[in-house]
């Protein structure tokens, strides 16, 4: 069974969940687990605390394991080096795993992602830099990219 602890953020509570060494999944949905405080819980939390002050902490210094089929792995990889306070399009990462035409396929892996935040699918912009969905609701995705200072377009 997996661990489960609790984090508020400006953003309202979200729950950790871990396997007992990494982190595999951040959501403002809580799911079952045992409650409890492990170490890389301490690390997630000191890693958000930094985000939300503004700090552009790297995501790849956290123990993360993401749970995904080989290619939601490779688009997941590749949204980890999107760098604090920019953003990709769908089609930029789909270029970037290899494949131009799976921009549709990118968009599910992205909206998949069991790691917000950390694995930063909030970064992922519609062609021409429009605002698209996002799995935590549309107006917790323009707060992140807004608190990075990420330019999007608003409307169609």
């Amino acid at each position: 069974m997996d661990h489960i602890c609790r984090y508020n953020s400006p953003l309202g509570t979200l729950y950790l969940r871990s396997d007992g060494t990494a982190l595999t999944g951040l959501s403002p949905v809580r799911s079952d687990g045992i409650v409890g405080n492990l170490p890389v819980f301490s690390e997630v939390q000191v890693w958000l605390d930094a985000y939300f002050r503004g700090d552009a902490p790297d995501p790849r210094e956290l123990p993360l394991s993401p749970k995904g089929t080989a290619f939601q792995q490779a688009v997941w990889a590749r949204l980890l080096t999107i760098p604090y306070g920019h953003s990709l399009t769908y089609g930029d990462i789909a270029k970037a795993i290899g494949n131009s035409r799976a921009c549709q396929a990118v968009g599910q892996a992205v909206g998949r992602n069991p790691i917000g935040i950390i694995i930063p699918c909030h970064r992922v912009l519609g062609a021409g830099r429009q605002l698209t969905g996002f799995a935590w609701g549309t107006e917790k995705k323009k707060w992140l990219l807004r608190h990075e200072g990420v330019d999007y377009n608003d409307h169609p």
